[in-house]
C-alpha cells in the first residue's frame, strides 16, 4: 500500500514544522511592523506566500537525520520513535531560536541574521546574562514554541496490542527512499533553476523589504555558514576622524532643468568592451567604428574612466547601487546580499518610472535576476523572456542570444515599456568562447586575440540598435549611458597592469539636448554612475547615498576611483595613484591615464602620503564595517 505508514509520518512532521514557521515569520512580522506595516495587506501575504519556498530548503537541511529516521525506523519501534522526537526537538529548537532572537535583533542590524554569530558569539556569551534579562520576554515564545514541538510531535497511532504493523514491501522501501532523496534534494536547492537557492533570491518581489519577510533566519544562517568571517577594519578609532578622511562628496550644484517630461535613461553595460579595444581611446587603433563615431557626435566620452571589479558580477553592484568591490567575494553571492541598498531601480522607481534589466543569458546566471530585486529593478528579462528563449536561431549554443537581435528585441521592448523609463541591458557576445553568428564569420576585423571580432560585432549590434531605436518616439528624451563591465584579453604592454587592467570607457549621449559642461579628463569609475544618472535627472535620492562615487557633471568634484587587487587597495587621482598594501603601508605612484609603473615613488611628499592613505583607508573602513554592521547608510 502507499504511501507506507513511515512516509505519511514524515509528512505530518514536516507540515507540523512548517507550521510552526509560518508562526514565526507572524512573528517577525509583528515585531517589525513599523518595516512592513505600510505595504499593504497582497504583497505581504505574497511574501509570507514565498516563504514557504526558503522554509521548505531550511527545514531539510536541519532535518535530514530526522528525515532518515522516520523511514527507516519501524512505525511499532515505541523507544526507537522517542529517540527520534528528542532529536526531532534538539535539531529545531535553535532554528527556533534564532528566529524569534531576530523579531528584535533584525531592528538593530537590518537583516537576517547569518555568519556574524561566528565574530560576534564571544561577545554573545559574555552578555549573556544581561540580554536575557533585557529581552527576557523573547524566552516565553521560544518555550511555548519548542514545548509545542515536544506536544504535537507526530507519533505513530497506537494498536492493539496483539496486531503488528504490517512489514513494508522491500520494492516499497527502496522505492519511498529514492522519490524522498530526490524531494529533499529538489527542497534544499530551492527547485530546478540554474543556481541553488540564495538568499538575495526573497527580494525579487518589489518593495524589495519585504524580502526580510519572505526569509527565515534559519535559512540564512546555514546559508553562510561555511563562509569565512570578515575581519572588521579599524584604521580609525572613531567615526569622525573616519569622516573627515573620507572625503565623502556634498550635495552636487543643481544641473540646468531640460524641460519636458522627465528623461528616460537606457545603461548599456557592454561585456568585455575594454578601453583598449576602443579606437576613440588609441588615436583611431580599434574595433569599434560606431561606438567611436557616437563619442564623437554628440556624445560626451570620459577618457580616465576605471571598473571598480574585474569581474561581471562585480559591475552591477557598482553602476546600479554605487557600491564597489572591495572584498574577494563579490557582494551578489556574499553574505550580505540582503543587506539594506538602494539602487537607481527603486530610488527612480520612487519617481513613476518603468524600471527593467535586460540580460539575454540564462535566468540565473551570475545572480543577476536576483540582484535586479535587490537593485529595486521591478523586471528582469532573460533568455526565458526572450522569444523561443534557447530554441530560438537567435541563441548562440553557449551563454545565450546574440547581441544583434537581442538590442533589436530590446529596442522594441522600450517601444512597448510606459514612460519614463529606466532600462539597463548587459549585452554577452564578447564572453569566451567568443561566437559571432554565422552570417558574420571571417567577416569581422580579425584582430590579433580571439575577443577582437566580437567587439567589433558588439559594436556593428550598437549601430543597428540606435538606428531603430532613433526611429522610436522615446529616443530624443532619453540618456544613454554606455560603459563596459570589465577588461579582458590584452596584447598591448601600456594596458598590463593594475591600472590598465581597470580601464573600461564611459559615455553619455543625449540625443534630444546638449548635455552639461563636464570634464573629459577627469578621474571617473563604474560607481559614478548612479550620481551622474539622478544629478542628470535633477531627482534627490530620498536617502544618503553612498560615498564612493560622485556625480560626473559636479564642477565641485576633481573625481577619483577605487578597487582592489589581490592584497592590495588602489585610489586613483588625477596626479597620483594610491596603493594600500595588507601590511598598512602607501605606496604613491605617478598617475598617467591606464598606466602605472612597476616601482612606486621613492621619496614621496609626506603629507600626500598621509592624506591619500588616509582616504583610501577610509573608503575600505566604511566599505568593509559598513557591509558587516548592514549601516553603510546610517
Amino acid at each position: 500500500m502507499f504511501p507506507s505508514a513511515n512516509l505519511r509520518l514524515l509528512l505530518r512532521r514536516f507540515a507540523l514544522l512548517l507550521g510552526l514557521y509560518l508562526l514565526l515569520r507572524l512573528g517577525f512580522y509583528c515585531f517589525n511592523l513599523t518595516t512592513f506595516g505600510g505595504l499593504g495587506a497582497e504583497p505581504v501575504l505574497l511574501a509570507f506566500w514565498h516563504g514557504f519556498r526558503f522554509d521548505i530548503a531550511a527545514l531539510l537541511w536541519l532535518n535530514l537525520p530526522v528525515v532518515l529516521l522516520t523511514l527507516l525506523v519501524p512505525v511499532s519501534a515505541g523507544r526507537g520513535q522517542q529517540y527520534t522526537r528528542l532529536l526531532y526537538v534538539l535539531l529545531n529548537a535553535p532554528g527556533i531560536l534564532v528566529n524569534v532572537v531576530d523579531w528584535q535583533y533584525f531592528k538593530f542590524i537590518g537583516r537576517r541574521t547569518s555568519n556574524e554569530l561566528g565574530t560576534i558569539g564571544g561577545d554573545i556569551l559574555r552578555q549573556a546574562g544581561q540580554l536575557a534579562l533585557h529581552y527576557w520576554y523573547l524566552l516565553l515564545p521560544v518555550a511555548l514554541l519548542v514545548g509545542l514541538l515536544w506536544l504535537l510531535f507526530p507519533m505513530p497511532a497506537r494498536r492493539p496490542s496483539q496486531r503488528r504493523a504490517p512489514r513494508r514491501p522491500a520494492w516499497q522501501f527502496v522505492g519511498e527512499l529514492a522519490v524522498v532523496a530526490g524531494l529533499v534534494v529538489l527542497g534544499i536547492r530551492g527547485g530546478l533553476q540554474l543556481k541553488p537557492l540564495r538568499p538575495g533570491v526573497a527580494f525579487e518581489q518589489q518593495p524589495a523589504i519585504l524580502g526580510h519577510l519572505a526569509l527565515n533566519s534559519t535559512f540564512t544562517f546555514l546559508k553562510t555558514l561555511d563562509e569565512p568571517p570578515v575581519a572588521r577594519k579599524s584604521y580609525f578609532a572613531n567615526e569622525a576622524a573616519l569622516r573627515q578622511a573620507l572625503q565623502v562628496p556634498g550635495a552636487a550644484p543643481a544641473l540646468p532643468a531640460s524641460g519636458g517630461p522627465p528623461q528616460n535613461v537606457v545603461l548599456l553595460l557592454l561585456e568585455s568592451f575594454a578601453s583598449e579595444y576602443i579606437g576613440a581611446e588609441n588615436d583611431g587603433k580599434g574595433y569599434t567604428p560606431f561606438f567611436d563615431s557616437l563619442a564623437a557626435n554628440g556624445g560626451l566620452l570620459f577618457r580616465d574612466n576605471y571598473a571598480n571589479g574585474r569581474r561581471s558580477i562585480e559591475a552591477l553592484p557598482a553602476v546600479l547601487a554605487g557600491l564597489p568591490s572591495l572584498l574577494e567575494s563579490p557582494f551578489i553571492t556574499s553574505p550580505f546580499q540582503t543587506n539594506e541598498l538602494h539602487g537607481l531601480g527603486s530610488i527612480l522607481a520612487g519617481r513613476g518610472y518603468t524600471t527593467a534589466l535586460y540580460h539575454g543569458a540564462t535566468n540565473g546566471t551570475m545572480g543577476f535576476d536576483m540582484f535586479a530585486g535587490l537593485a529595486g529593478m521591478q523586471r528582469y528579462y532573460g533568455l526565458n523572456e526572450y522569444p523561443q528563449a534557447d530554441k530560438s536561431p537567435d541563441y548562440d549554443g553557449h551563454w545565450g542570444i546574440f547581441d544583434e537581435p537581442y538590442l533589436q528585441y530590446f529596442s522594441r521592448q522600450l517601444t512597448a515599456t510606459p514612460q519614463p523609463f529606466f532600462a539597463t541591458l548587459f549585452t554577452l557576445s564578447a564572453h569566451d568562447p567568443f561566437t559571432v553568428p554565422g552570417p558574420y564569420r571571417g567577416k569581422l576585423p580579425g584582430g590579433t586575440q580571439p575577443i577582437h571580432p566580437t567587439i567589433a560585432y558588439t559594436d556593428l549590434a550598437l549601430r543597428r540598435f540606435f538606428r531603430i531605436a532613433s526611429r522610436q518616439p522615446w529616443y530624443r528624451n532619453t540618456v544613454f549611458v554606455l560603459t563596459a563591465d570589465h577588461t579582458s584579453q590584452s596584447d598591448q604592454p601600456g594596458y598590463q597592469n593594475p591600472l590598465g587592467f581597470q580601464k573600461t570607457p564611459l559615455l553619455i549621449f543625449r540625443p534630444g539636448a546638449p548635455l552639461p559642461a563636464a570634464n573629459p579628463r577627469r578621474i571617473t569609475q563604474h560607481v559614478d554612475i548612479p550620481a551622474t544618472v539622478l544629478h542628470l535627472l535633477g531627482v534627490q535620492a530620498p536617502q544618503q547615498q553612498l560615498p564612493f562615487g560622485s556625480s560626473v557633471f559636479d564642477s565641485t568634484r576633481t573625481g577619483r576611483a577605487v578597487f582592489s587587487n589581490g592584497t592590495s587597495y588602489f585610489l586613483v587621482h588625477s596626479d597620483f595613484v594610491t596603493e594600500l598594501k595588507a601590511d598598512n603601508s602607501v605606496l604613491l605612484y605617478p598617475y598617467q591615464t591606464h598606466f602605472i609603473p612597476s616601482k612606486p615613488l621613492t621619496s614621496p611628499d609626506p603629507a600626500l602620503v598621509n592624506k591619500y592613505g588616509n582616504e583610501l583607508r577610509a573608503l575600505v573602513q566604511f566599505y568593509v564595517n559598513g557591509l558587516v554592521d548592514n549601516r553603510l547608510y546610517k
